[in-house]
């Protein structure tokens, strides 16, 4: 194996992602950050780096333990990574998250970054 891998290669063989365009788009839109930085999807991974992807709303954060530059299955798959994901809020801490209210019109930027740090996006 190689000493780097593209970062959405390896997010897919790891099998965070269903599909490599899927890990592509995932980079695109900001939502994969390599060791706190926003990531490029063609950014080399290295053992030791941690990689941190939102999915369905959640954070996944997880250690490089392999390279892989091909898709493996789901047991060499697990090995290959470090979880080090925070536990899934229940539904009822979910449901205690405040919702703007319906026709309360756009946000201001004050409001737009108020609501980010409430959801842990501070960028």
């Amino acid at each position: 194996m190689s000493e780097r891998v593209r970062l959405d290669v390896w997010i897919w063989a790891v099998r965070l992602v269903k599909t490599r365009a899927a890990a592509t788009a995932a980079c695109r839109g900001g939502h994969v950050k390599l060791n706190g930085q926003a990531a490029k999807a063609a950014q080399p991974v290295r053992i030791g780096d941690e990689v941190r992807v939102r999915i369905s709303g959640f954070d996944r954060v997880v250690g490089v333990q392999q390279l892989l530059s091909k898709r493996v299955s789901a047991p060499l798959a697990a090995a290959a990574i470090d979880d080090r994901s925070p536990e899934r809020p229940t539904a009822i801490d979910a449901a205690q998250v405040p919702r703007r209210a319906k026709g309360a019109g756009r946000p201001s930027s004050r409001e737009r970054r108020e609501i980010d740090r409430l959801r842990g996006r501070d960028g």
